[in-house]
């Protein structure tokens, strides 16, 4: 891949626009806020057990953090319409790495209300980096394999979250301090000493995000971009692509999917830790959660060449029903069965996000980045998905609760089906 001289100018983005060299740059990305999001799964069980919290509380968490799309994402899309999305790429590293800073206050005062800033905060971040990454990794070559490429990025970003939870199991849940005694001194300094334990990692991953945040500033101005005009009211929001069906019904697929993703891969180590399916510890459920996002690397790595072949309605429908059928196996069964199942679940998800956003977005031309703030606000899924999973696993257990990202994944198989049929235009 030939790279760019540096006196020269590459030609404007778009497809085949010669913007290949800038692909490296976006994997490097989507790596990092990979092993950033998945670190919320580390800290869910962490807080949990810290603040002693009920399965509903604990996923407040990723309420928290993924309640930033349904607030920040199509203000984003607006911004970085405006500014571009290289602009865009660095605004959002820097607002993910204020996020990622926030820890440590947020251990030193051992409140968990500081817990949900910060996720808050990061997430924010995030929805900005989605916005503006997934559009250009879309242009960077063919349309006609922006899935593809798509799935490739993404196939990073699962590099990230396989590798997140070993390292937020030795970070983070394998430092477990037991108080002396029922004293109220002591219990304070055992929890205090708890907290300070999820600060580090992410003081490490926020150094990390501010030398990206840098790198892309200087490349800016090497990527020259077309940017829609400002406008004012909700088509400035993009609001009125939501006459389009294949936009509408694209974000309520995400919404769905973010959401059953997140919910099984919140609960998987209380899932694994219980003696009839597991019985593992904490730590060694830790560990075996990078096998979930694992199963989406490996798939992720396949899928990106199977969809240069199969069409991605058929392969997305495919995969969706793989996940229901996985998952609903894991609820109704026992033992290592029911353990692996849900793992497997990964595997099947592998493909859905990055295909889903590509069919969404397809054809919007000037207007992607809003296309795509809205897409993004339909992340908030995963907010909203894993708290209603875990009421159910409160009310009922976790094997009743898996029936909400079964029920997900199977709407979802419907959607792919409507566009393999081509009822979406």
């Amino acid at each position: 891949m030939a790279a760019t001289m540096p006196g020269s100018r590459p030609p404007a983005d778009g497809a085949g626009g010669g913007q290949g060299w800038l692909l490296p740059f976006m994997l490097a990305l989507f790596f990092a806020w990979g092993l950033a999001t998945v670190l919320v799964d580390i800290v869910t069980p962490k807080l949990k057990s810290l603040f002693d919290l009920s399965y509903t509380e604990a996923t407040l968490t990723q309420f928290c953090f993924f309640a930033a799309y349904a607030l920040i994402s199509l203000p984003a899309g607006a911004m970085v319409t405006r500014i571009g999305a290289m602009r865009g790429l660095v605004v959002g590293l820097v607002v993910m790495a204020a996020g990622c800073l926030l820890f440590a206050p947020a251990a030193r005062i051992g409140l968990f209300p500081m817990f949900l800033l910060a996720l808050f905060v990061m997430a924010s971040g995030i929805a900005v980096l989605q916005v503006a990454a997934n559009p250009l990794v879309a242009r960077l070559g063919d349309p006609a394999q922006a899935s593809s490429r798509l799935t490739l990025a993404q196939t990073f970003n699962a590099l990230g979250t396989t590798i997140g939870p070993v390292i937020g199991a030795w970070t983070i849940l394998a430092h477990t301090v037991t108080p002396t005694g029922t004293d109220p001194a002591a219990l304070a300094a055992a929890r205090q000493a708890e907290a300070d334990v999820v600060r580090t990692p992410f003081l490490v991953i926020a150094a990390g995000l501010c030398a990206l945040a840098i790198l892309f500033w200087f490349l800016r101005r090497r990527v020259r971009e077309e940017r829609a005009p400002e406008t004012a009211g909700p088509a400035g929001l993009g609001l009125d692509l939501l006459r389009q069906p294949r936009l509408a019904l694209g974000a309520t697929a995400i919404f769905l999917y973010v959401g059953a993703e997140v919910a099984i891969g919140t609960l998987m180590v209380s899932w694994l830790e219980q003696p009839q399916v597991l019985g593992a510890t904490p730590e060694q459920a830790g560990h075996l959660l990078s096998f979930y996002w694992g199963g989406a690397l490996a798939g992720r790595i396949v899928g990106s060449f199977v969809l240069r072949m199969v069409r991605p309605g058929a392969a997305l429908c495919a995969v969706a029903l793989t996940a229901a059928g996985l998952t609903a196996l894991a609820a109704s069964s026992a033992g290592t069965l029911a353990g692996w199942a849900l793992i497997a679940v990964g595997l099947a998800n592998a493909i859905q996000f990055p295909t889903i956003f590509a069919l969404a977005i397809e054809g919007l031309g000037e207007r992607t980045a809003q296309g795509a703030g809205i897409v993004c606000v339909a992340i908030v899924g995963g907010a909203i998905i894993p708290v209603a999973t875990g009421a159910l696993a409160d009310g009922f257990g976790l094997a009743v609760a898996l029936a909400a990202p079964v029920l997900c994944y199977l709407c979802i198989a419907g959607f792919a089906a409507a566009h393999a049929r081509g009822a979406l235009g």
